[in-house]
């Protein structure tokens, strides 16, 4: 149940965000094993923006938190 001023969506951005971050593992591991630079990179490029999706939904949600 969302608390008061939260959006319901949180779980959806959170969700994505270690999508994007799994996916950024496989890809990099996969260019690894195959010595392609271009999917080790695409990996690193999905990991940080995973990453950061996730970081800014608890960044935000600890900032509505303050009185």
């Amino acid at each position: 149940m969302p608390v008061e001023g939260e959006k319901p969506n949180l779980l959806i951005g959170n969700l994505s965000g270690l999508i994007f971050v799994v996916l950024g593992f496989l890809l990099t591991a996969s260019g690894y094993r195959a010595a392609s630079t271009g999917y080790i990179a695409a990996g690193i490029v999905l990991i940080a923006i995973g990453s950061a999706l996730m970081v800014r939904k608890i960044v935000r949600r600890n900032q509505s938190n303050r009185p």
